[in-house]
């Protein structure tokens, strides 16, 4: 599961406004609202959507608490956007000339002058200033504060079944601030929480596949089941481990050794380094040596009742072993949020940013494109640019449950997913066969059938989608020029002529039922004890960190040097053997596997339930030849990694 959260203004110089607003300030001149003084620059975004005349149920107390960030533009927010995009580009003369953190900072970022400006400006209206970053001033204050700050009433809104504040128009800023401020989030307390994309139960109560298995693809048939499409089926793998992996996405003798990549979640398992340690142990993958695994986490943590803290251990355990099993030379970094807020996440990034603690960086969390608001998004695009020109990539799970109508009830793509400016990472059915040999893959979509009572057939075959790979186009995000010429017009202007962003870029292996064998330390059934376990495990949290370890892989081969944001290098190779093609076909005849679970989760007590599942019927997107909705540009294949080796 995962978080689901666009175009950054002109810059001009502030030099000249600064000594009139500062002593417009001092004096205590009151900011206006924006219907009375048209002197303002509205934030575009900051009013929510929801917030609608008929959700309006008054205004909220002039005394009620508000928290909220004044993210910076810096000095030069349109010159950011163009050298990320210059320096990603292959095609470019600034390809690969990467800035480090203090340069793009002393280029790029926010000035003295412009902090304190925002400051004096924030203090003046009776705002406390709680923090100041290299990205942001946080504020405290009341309602009333706040609305003489930026230019508008707060009121009281229904959403669902819940009631929220949120801005009555679009806030704003001084003028003379336009430069300096890039928007604000706060203003609205709706709850903005992120969700994480694996495919697995809360880890405070053990799991366990029950098995029969298949130790590669089948392996193991069931011959005493009925058939599915026309012929027997095999029983799903035990969980793929690095060697298979490895195997079916052309790692050869790469390792990624030397590469950094960072992973980002919120919290942090306080058994991570004995979990990874025994996985790597058990399943063939090499040793962690001393300090290849660290931690950065948050001074104190926070929301663990509403962000259900526990169950994001299982998705950091995940993420962390993928990675290393593909790329077990390479070194991780587990940055840990101090919550699932949007704010606590983008912190996390800003870490990694400013101090430029990966060149790779996995996200396997997300939230649907309707709760996407415009002021996050331009937040997150701001630090996914100064990534971009320090030679950072950022990888996100497209999401878990198709086209999302199932889930959401509306077609849509996830979030942070569809930014122009991360790699979205779509999800696969994978079948590796004898000897670790590569078979085929399907767009990762499931259909689920149970066994009839008389065990003679499968009730109501093939069943109904159950879970599937993100994709599709957003509504809100331009189409990048690496789509052009790739993604087919039917998709890219399916809701604008201009076209679109379209969602993912590249796949893996998702699908959990040709999943990955991960290992966690879990309470027992006795509800007392603790101990290691192992189950499989998937969905595009799994496909990210797989992505992660193969692009460390072919940062190796590109003599170490950074692929950055690797978007315009994965369409330059589109339609070459770079990739495995994806269909959802690719046999000619429909595929499934046989699965015998558990009732409880955990032993036979509970009884055990028998179901097929259809691989490859992801909801409405389908994998076809080419480009497509489910897995992108496709998979990598054996020549992916080598066609980066500098000659």
């Amino acid at each position: 599961m995962r978080s689901r959260r666009a175009a950054l203004r002109a810059w001009v110089s502030l030099a000249a406004t600064l000594p009139l607003l500062t002593g417009a300030l001092a004096l205590g001149i009151p900011a206006a609202h924006a219907a009375d003084d048209p002197v303002r620059d509205r934030l575009a975004g900051t009013k929510p959507a929801w917030a609608t005349a008929r959700a309006d149920k008054g205004a909220a107390s002039d005394s009620a608490r508000v928290s909220a960030r004044v993210y910076l533009r810096g000095r030069d927010a349109a010159g950011l956007a163009a050298y990320a995009k210059a320096v990603s580009d292959p095609a470019s003369a600034s390809y690969g000339k990467y800035l480090s953190a203090s340069r793009a900072r002393a280029r790029f970022g926010a000035t003295k002058a412009q902090v304190a400006a925002v400051k004096g400006w924030l203090t003046s209206a009776g705002l406390k200033v709680t923090g100041v970053t290299q990205h942001y001033v946080a504020v405290t204050g009341d309602v009333a504060a706040a609305e003489k700050a930026f230019g508008t009433e707060l009121h009281n809104y229904t959403k669902g079944a819940r009631t929220y504040r949120a801005p009555v128009t679009t806030a704003s800023v001084p003028q003379a601030l336009k430069d300096a401020v890039l928007t604000v989030t706060g203003l609205d307390d709706a709850p903005h929480l992120t969700s994480h994309q694996d495919r697995l139960p809360p880890p405070e109560t053990v799991f366990r596949n029950s098995g029969p298995f298949s130790a590669y693809h089948g392996s193991n048939v069931a011959k005493t089941l009925p058939d599915a499409y026309g012929t027997k089926i095999p029983y799903a793998v035990k969980g793929y481990t690095g060697r298979q992996l490895r195997a079916a996405y052309g790692a050869g003798e790469r390792t990624g050794k030397g590469v950094r990549i960072a992973i980002t979640d919120a919290y942090a398992s306080p058994t991570i380094a004995y979990d990874a340690a025994t996985y790597a142990k058990r399943n063939g993958d090499a040793a962690w040596s001393a300090g290849q695994l660290h931690q950065v986490l948050p001074a104190k943590y926070t929301h663990t009742k509403e962000c259900s803290a526990a169950g994001w251990y299982g998705e950091e355990t995940l993420d962390v072993e993928a990675a290393h099993a593909v790329a077990p030379g390479a070194r991780i970094t587990y940055v840990g949020a101090a919550s699932c807020t949007d704010e606590d996440l983008l912190d996390s990034l800003g870490k990694i940013v400013d101090h430029h603690l990966a060149d790779i960086v996995s996200n396997s969390w997300g939230e649907t494109e309707d709760a996407q608001t415009p002021d996050l998004a331009a937040a997150y695009d701001q630090v996914f640019q100064f990534g971009a020109v320090e030679g950072i990539g950022f990888y996100y799970s497209s999401g878990d449950d198709g086209d999302e109508v199932a889930a959401s009830g509306t077609k849509q793509v996830d979030i942070p997913a569809s930014s122009a400016w991360v790699t979205a990472v779509g999800g696969t059915s994978l079948a590796v066969g004898k000897g670790d040999t590569y078979l085929w893959e399907t767009g990762w979509g499931t259909e689920k059938a149970e066994l009839s009572a008389d065990g003679k057939s499968w009730t109501g075959f093939p069943g109904a989608f159950t879970s599937g790979a993100g994709g599709g186009t957003s509504r809100t995000v331009a189409e990048p020029s690496y789509q052009r010429g790739v993604v087919p017009d039917a998709q890219a202007k399916a809701y604008d002529s201009a076209g679109n962003r379209v969602v993912p870029d590249i796949a893996a292996i998702a699908d959990p039922n040709t999943g990955f064998l991960v290992g966690q330390t879990q309470t027992m059934p006795d509800g007392r004890t603790r101990a290691y376990d192992e189950y499989r495990i998937g969905g595009t949290s799994l496909a990210a960190p797989v992505i992660a370890g193969v692009q460390a892989l072919a940062q190796e081969a590109h003599g170490g040097r950074p692929l950055g944001f690797a978007n315009p290098a994965i369409y330059a190779r589109y339609g070459s053997t770079a990739y495995h093609d994806v269909t959802d076909d690719p046999t000619g005849s429909g595929l499934a596997v046989a699965r015998v679970d558990f009732v409880n989760g955990y032993d036979a007590t509970g009884g055990l339930a028998t179901s097929v599942r259809s691989l490859g019927k992801d909801s409405s997107l389908s994998a076809v030849k080419g480009y497509d909705d489910v897995t992108g540009v496709g998979t990598p294949a054996g020549g992916y990694v080598e066609s980066y080796r500098r000659r």
